[in-house]
């Protein structure tokens, strides 16, 4: 191997040639800055660094509107209270309430007078007494009626009237203006968008209500580094000790990053994450066969369209050129011919690489 000698005062200023080692003694690197560590352990098989954005299943969030117009009587929860399916979140004062109301009792007895006619016309019919052209008008008034009062009470339980509710008001014949807002599910509410004594429309949100666990995890990905991923494959995030699976592997491209979106379910760990958090997770790779290293990117340099890393040795440093497989924010996962016990300079890596660049000459 070819070893070129500098002193400290001639390091910058030499020829530019090729180089495969850079000698320098303990009292230059100290001058120069240069840090030296270990090399990280080896990652097979594992694309680290990803940034990604924690996100709510699309299954697991809800919004509550206003079934009817109403005004606001009182809300009973706010954001981040936990909530059980069925609780009640707010009561509304709705005249649109007792109206539907009133048109459902209407409904019933005009469906029960129907019923009464079509009984007492295909009596009459067996017995010779009227025509079929009669029964058959009758059977159609009966099927009408039936369906105005199905939709009466259709009405109602999308107001949020359960079925016990609507037989109760039949019998009684009572009527309520007094419309219950509840939560669909087990979760969290997120947004509370109403206040008491508010004037709403019909279908205006009131609440977003979401079950926080498992999380969603969305991964911005270069197309070079999707090869070998697989739906399936472990996710992690190691700052905040959650895993989970890859659920999806996006098709196209976006814009101008070219990148291919990734997601996750995140099921280990959630509670430590929370939605709309940027983080960077970990993707585990079909294939174990590359040796990958994490390392900072303060002791990557580039040189001439090539990537290289600065590996100490007994007189100095030698450039070792590695592959790219992910640039990440801090660090970049890489391959190389390492062995995997080597000590990489970490800081003054521009000093080495302009070394590198001047020497020349015998």
């Amino acid at each position: 191997m070819k070893m070129i000698h500098l002193s400290f005062l001639s390091l910058i200023l030499i020829q530019p040639a090729l180089a495969e080692e850079i000698a320098l003694n303990a009292t230059q690197i100290q001058t120069l800055g240069i840090i030296s560590a270990p090399l990280p352990a080896r990652q097979s098989g594992e694309l680290a660094g990803m940034p990604a954005q924690v996100v709510i299943p699309g299954n697991q969030l809800f919004t509550i509107s206003t079934p009817l117009a109403g005004m606001v009587e009182q809300t009973l929860v706010g954001v981040g209270d936990a909530v059980r399916k069925g609780q009640k979140l707010a009561t509304l004062q709705s005249p649109a309430l007792a109206e539907a109301q009133r048109g459902l009792l209407q409904s019933s007895t005009q469906t029960q007078l129907a019923k009464e006619n079509l009984a007492r016309d295909e009596q009459l019919w067996k017995d010779g007494i009227i025509s079929e052209s009669r029964l058959r008008a009758t059977q159609s008034q009966y099927r009408e009626a039936d369906a105005a009062f199905s939709e009466r009470k259709q009405l109602l339980k999308l107001a949020g009237m359960s079925t016990a509710d609507i037989a109760r008001m039949q019998t009684d014949n009572s009527l309520s203006s007094q419309l219950t807002i509840t939560s669909p599910i087990d979760g969290v509410v997120l947004e509370k968008n109403a206040s008491s004594g508010q004037r709403l429309e019909a279908a205006i949100p009131l609440f977003k209500v979401a079950q926080l666990e498992p999380l969603g995890l969305e991964i911005q990905t270069p197309l070079a580094s999707t090869q070998g991923l697989k739906v399936g494959a472990s996710v992690t995030i190691p700052a905040y000790g959650a895993k989970g699976k890859l659920s999806a592997i996006g098709r196209s491209l976006s814009g101008d990053n070219q990148t291919i979106l990734l997601r996750a379910l995140i099921r280990d760990g959630a509670a430590n994450l929370r939605p709309g958090q940027f983080v960077e997770a970990s993707i585990g790779t079909a294939g174990d066969t590359l040796n990958q290293w994490s390392i900072p990117n303060d002791a990557l340099a580039r040189i001439g369209g090539k990537t290289m890393i600065f590996v100490q040795t007994v007189k100095g440093f030698r450039n070792e050129p590695v592959k790219v497989l992910h640039e990440g924010a801090g660090n970049s996962v890489v391959s190389g011919n390492l062995k995997g016990d080597e000590k990489i300079a970490v800081r003054g890596v521009s000093a080495l690489k302009a070394s590198l660049m001047g020497i020349g000459g015998e």
